[in-house]
């Protein structure tokens, strides 16, 4: 599956994401790398899965997000059955998202 999309400079790219300190600095970077379609594009779909992850309704989640059904169904069989990415930022997110906000009120510009 990987192999698809993979390449040096994919694995550069990622490497520069975490490489970076904290969610001021990756708010930065992604504002400069993508446009604000892309970005508005990537948060709806990371809100899908967090909407599925839930249990919530196709329905509900495309009234909530704007999203499609059909982008929810792509976004649901990636979730299940995908690489395990969707899985694991959920996973790992749980809890962090408030101490992440908190580290970044201390940040400094």
């Amino acid at each position: 599956m990987t192999g698809e999309w993979r390449s040096p400079t994919t694995d550069d790219l990622l490497d520069a994401i975490v490489a970076l300190p904290h969610r001021e600095s990756a708010a930065l970077f992604m504002r400069d790398l993508c446009t604000l379609k892309e970005l508005h594009d990537m948060a709806q779909r990371w809100r899908v899965v967090q909407l599925l992850d839930q249990g919530r309704h196709y329905g509900e989640i495309s009234r909530e997000t704007g999203a499609s059904t059909a982008t929810i169904t792509r976004i649901a069989q990636w979730l299940r059955h995908g690489a395990g990415g969707y899985r694991e930022a959920l996973e790992r997110g749980k809890g962090v998202s408030a101490q992440g906000a908190a580290a970044d009120r201390r940040v400094s510009p």
